[in-house]
C-alpha cells in the first residue's frame, strides 16, 4: 500500500484534533500550506510547525491544489451532531462525497481530506470519507477502522472516558488497566425493556446498522454509489431480519413481541434515556420520556419545516401504490410492481435515496420516521435540543422505538408479500434431493446451543482526544454462544453428482402465551442462520457445517478490528484474512439469548437447486462472508431467489410448518440454554477449539463431500471442466459463478 493511502487512515486518528498534530504509532504531522490553516492559527503557523514538527516520526508534504468549493458542507457547525436521516444534512455530506470521488488521484485527496479535516464536522468528515475510500478505484483495499474507535462516545457510557482519560494521564500506555463499561447502565430492572437491553445496546449490532448505511449511502451525483444491486430489497430484508431476532429476544426474556407504531397521532409508551454524550457537541444526547407524541417540526436551525400528517399521506401513497401493484412516476407513467423487481422499488421508495422511483410523490417515510421521533422532545427547537439517537444510524437501534417503527414499516412491506402468489412446488421442491435430517452438534449437547456472558476487550484510544499517546481498552460484556456444527443428511436420488444451497433458518415455537405459533407467524419470524453451497454425489451424503462459517456474521474480531494489527499490504495472502469489508452481523449475536430451562426453536434446513440460485459473476475480494445482509461490494447479490426464501410469502394452505414442508426440507426441534455467567473471552477461545474438535473431526471450511470421478475433459478453450464438487472446493463461497483457471473467461457447468 502506496503511503499517500496509508496516510488518508491518520485521518480518522483522533478525529477532532487538527491534522497538523501528531497522528498514529509513527507521529506522522501532516505539513499543510500556509492558506490551508484557518483564521485562528494563521499567525501562529511557524509555532505550530515547530512545536508538532520538531519530534515527528515522519512529516507528510501536503500537495497545494486549487480547493474546491465546500461552502455547503461547511454550513453544518463543527460541533453540531450529523444525522444521514435529516434532508439538510444528507445533501452536505453528497456534495462532500462527491468532492472526496472527484480528486484526481490519493494526493489530491489527501490534500482536500487535510483542509477539510480542519473546518467540517467530524462526524460528516468521517462518513464521507469512509464512503469515498469504499468506492474510489483508488483506495479499494484500504480497509477503514470501525466507528466505535474513532468516535466511542456513541456506544458506551460517558464515566468510562472520564476514567480513561484518568487511566492515560496517570499511568504509562504499556501499564494502562482495561477501563469497564458497566453492564445495563441505562435503567434498572423496573424497567421491563432493560430485559434486553444487551440487544438493543450491543455494540456490535449498533457498528452493523451504522456500517450498513456506510456501504449503502443515500446521496451522490454518481449513482452507481447509491444504486447498488437489490439494494432496496435489502434494505427490507436486513431490517426485516432484524425484527424477526429481536422478537426471539423479547419471547426468551418473558416479553410480548413488538408493538407496531402505526398512530402517529397516539403517544410512544416507552421511554428512552441513552446516557451517551457527544464528544464533538459536548453536550449528553436528550431522552425521550415516556408517553412523548410525536409533534409538527418547524426547525429553521435544520432547515425541517413538516406535519405529522406528511408521515401519514407518504403511508396512504405506499400502501395504495402496493393495492394497484404500481408505481406512479413523475411524469404520471404507471410502472407495474412485479416480481422481479417489486420489492427492490418498494424498497428504494420506503428508504428515500436518489434512486428513489417518484421521490416528490412518495417522499421521505422511514427517514422522516426517524426525525420526527428524534425531534419529539424539542420539534420547534425552543429549548436548543439537538436530535435524540433515533437521529442517528450508530445510535437509533439502542432505542425500544427503533424496533416499534421498523416492525411497521415490516409490516407495509408485507402487504406487498401477501400480494404474491404462494411458491409452487416447482420453486420450492429439488427433484431428486431428499433432506432426511438436521441436526445439531457441539459441547451444549445434542440439539442444543449453550448461551453466556462474555467479557471482552475494545480499543478506545484512536477516539480519545487531547490525552496522552497510547493504547486505551475498555471491556465491555456481551452475549455470547457456544459453537456448533449443523450436520445434514441428504439423499440423492438422481443418479449423477448436483450442486444444491443449503438454507437454514430457526423460529421460536410458542408465542407469549405459550401457545404454538400458526405458520404465517412462524415463517415471518424465521431468522436466517446461514446459506452455503455444497457438492451432492448419488446416494447418502452426510454435511457438517460450522456455525462460524456463517453468511449473515462476521467474526468479532472483525467486529472490533485493530488497523495497527494489519499483517501487509491490500492483496497479499498475509492479509487475505484481514481485509474485510466492516459490514456484517455480529457472530456473538447469532442465536437468541434463550433461557436457563432451555428456550424451545425449530432448527430447518433446505437444500435447493444451484442452477436456479447462482448468479454469474465472479468472486472479487475478501469481503463477502456476510453477504445475505450487506451483499458484496461492486457485484451483485450472490442468490438469484428473493431474500428470505422460502418463507418470504405467504403459504394459505400450511397450517403449520409440517404442512409447508417437501422433500428437500428437515425440521429439527431444539433448545437454547442460558446459563448466567462471564467467561473472559481469551479463555473461551482457546477452550471452545477444544470442544469443536471433539465435536466433529471432519469439519472444513466449507464441508463438501467429494464425487470420484474421471478426468476432466477439457473445454474448447482447453482449460479442464471442473465439477460441481470440485468448484465448492476451489472457492470460498460456492455460490458465485466460478472462472476457467487459465482464462478470463466464463464457462458453464
Amino acid at each position: 500500500m502506496s503511503d499517500a493511502k496509508k496516510n488518508l487512515l491518520l485521518f480518522f486518528e483522533r478525529p477532532t484534533e487538527p491534522c497538523f498534530m501528531q497522528k498514529g504509532e509513527d507521529k506522522a504531522v501532516f505539513e499543510i500550506p500556509e492558506h490551508y490553516y484557518p483564521d485562528k492559527y494563521k499567525a501562529v503557523t511557524t509555532t505550530i510547525a515547530n512545536r508538532f514538527g520538531d519530534d515527528a516520526g515522519r512529516t507528510i508534504p501536503v500537495r497545494n491544489i486549487a480547493l474546491p468549493n465546500l461552502n455547503l458542507p461547511m454550513e453544518l457547525p463543527y460541533n453540531e451532531q450529523f444525522s444521514l436521516f435529516i434532508p439538510k444534512h444528507r445533501t452536505m455530506a453528497g456534495k462532500l462525497i462527491d468532492i472526496f470521488m472527484n480528486m484526481r488521484d490519493v494526493e489530491d485527496l489527501q490534500s482536500v481530506c487535510s483542509f477539510c479535516q480542519l473546518r467540517i464536522n467530524p462526524y460528516m468528515f468521517n462518513y464521507c470519507l469512509s464512503v469515498a475510500i469504499l468506492h474510489r478505484p483508488d483506495t479499494k483495499g484500504i480497509n477503514i477502522p470501525t466507528f466505535a474507535e474513532t468516535f466511542p462516545d456513541k456506544f458506551m457510557d460517558p464515566k468510562v472516558f472520564r476514567k480513561a482519560r484518568e487511566v492515560s494521564n496517570v499511568v504509562t500506555s504499556g501499564n494502562r488497566l482495561p477501563v469497564t463499561i458497566p453492564v445495563n447502565y441505562t435503567a434498572n430492572d423496573t424497567e421491563p425493556e432493560q430485559r434486553v437491553a444487551y440487544f438493543r445496546e450491543d455494540i456490535g449490532i449498533n457498528l452493523h446498522h451504522w456500517h450498513w448505511h456506510l456501504v449503502y449511502p443515500f446521496d451522490s451525483a454518481d449513482r452507481s454509489i447509491v444504486n447498488k444491486d437489490r439494494r432496496g430489497e435489502l434494505f427490507y430484508y436486513m431490517h426485516q431480519q432484524i425484527i424477526a431476532r429481536y422478537n426471539m429476544e423479547r419471547l426468551c426474556n418473558g416479553l410480548n413481541r413488538v408493538a407496531r407504531y402505526m398512530n402517529f397521532r397516539e403517544p410512544i409508551a416507552e421511554g428512552y434515556f441513552p446516557k451517551l454524550d457527544s464528544q464533538v457537541a459536548s453536550r449528553a444526547w436528550p431522552p425521550r420520556f415516556a408517553d412523548t407524541t410525536i409533534r409538527d417540526l418547524d426547525r429553521p436551525v435544520d432547515q425541517i419545516r413538516a406535519d405529522v400528517s406528511q408521515l401519514e399521506t407518504w403511508r396512504d401513497r405506499f400502501i395504495q401504490a402496493i393495492e394497484s401493484l404500481s408505481i406512479t412516476l413523475p411524469n404520471g407513467r404507471q410502472v407495474p410492481i412485479d416480481e422481479e423487481r417489486g420489492i427492490d422499488m418498494l424498497g428504494n421508495m420506503m428508504e428515500s435515496s436518489i434512486i428513489s422511483p417518484n421521490r416528490q410523490y412518495y417522499g421521505d417515510f422511514h427517514n422522516m420516521g426517524h426525525v420526527f421521533i428524534s425531534y419529539s422532545h424539542d420539534p420547534d427547537h425552543r429549548h436548543l435540543e439537538q436530535f435524540g439517537v433515533m437521529g442517528d444510524s450508530a445510535t437509533a437501534m439502542r432505542d425500544p422505538v427503533f424496533y416499534r417503527w421498523h416492525s411497521y414499516i415490516d409490516d407495509l412491506f408485507a402487504l406487498y408479500k401477501y400480494k404474491l402468489s404462494p411458491y409452487t412446488d416447482d420453486k420450492l421442491d429439488f427433484a431428486g434431493i431428499r433432506v432426511s435430517s438436521i441436526s445439531l452438534e457441539g459441547a451444549a449437547g445434542s440439539n442444543t446451543i449453550g448461551t453466556f456472558w462474555e467479557l471482552s476487550t475494545v480499543e478506545l484510544g484512536r477516539g480519545l482526544d487531547f490525552t496522552p499517546r497510547g493504547s486505551v481498552l475498555a471491556r465491555f460484556t456481551h452475549l455470547q454462544h457456544q459453537e456448533f456444527n449443523y450436520v445434514i443428511e441428504v439423499n440423492n436420488t438422481s443418479g449423477q453428482g448436483a450442486m444444491g444451497t443449503v438454507r437454514i433458518f430457526m423460529a421460536p415455537t410458542v408465542n407469549e402465551n405459550g401457545e404454538p405459533l400458526a405458520f404465517d407467524e412462524q415463517r415471518r419470524a424465521m431468522v436466517e442462520l446461514d446459506k452455503f453451497t455444497t457438492g451432492l454425489r448419488p446416494g447418502n451424503n452426510t454435511i457438517r457445517h460450522r456455525s462460524l462459517d456463517s453468511s449473515v456474521t462476521i467474526p468479532y474480531e472483525r467486529t472490533f478490528r485493530d488497523q495497527s494489527a494489519r499483517p501487509s499490504d491490500p492483496g497479499t495472502p498475509e492479509a487475505a484474512d484481514f481485509d474485510f469489508c466492516g459490514c456484517g452481523w455480529p457472530h456473538h449475536m447469532l442465536v437468541a439469548k434463550g433461557t436457563p430451562q432451555g428456550y424451545p426453536v425449530v432448527l430447518f434446513a433446505m437444500v435447493s437447486n444451484w442452477n436456479e440460485d447462482r448468479v454469474e459473476q465472479d468472486l472479487v475480494g475478501s469481503c463477502n462472508d456476510a453477504a445475505s445482509y450487506c451483499g458484496i461490494r461492486d457485484r451483485k447479490y450472490p442468490d438469484r431467489r428473493a431474500m428470505g426464501f422460502p418463507f418470504d410469502r405467504p403459504a394459505p394452505h400450511a397450517n403449520t410448518l409440517s404442512d409447508f414442508l417437501r422433500p428437500n426440507m428437515a425440521v429439527q426441534e431444539c433448545s437454547i440454554r442460558f446459563t448466567d455467567t462471564t467467561r473472559p473471552r481469551q479463555q473461551r477461545r482457546s477452550n471452545e477449539a477444544s470442544d469443536l474438535s471433539t465435536a466433529s473431526s471432519e469439519i472444513t471450511e466449507k464441508s463438501v463431500t467429494p464425487v470420484p470421478r474421471a478426468e476432466p475433459q477439457a473445454k474448447p478453450c482447453g482449460c479442464p471442466e471442473y465439477s460441481p464438487e470440485e468448484i465448492a472446493a476451489k472457492i470460498k463461497k460456492p455460490y458465485y459463478y466460478t472462472k476457467c483457471d487459465h482464462h478470463n473467461k466464463h464457462h458453464n457447468l
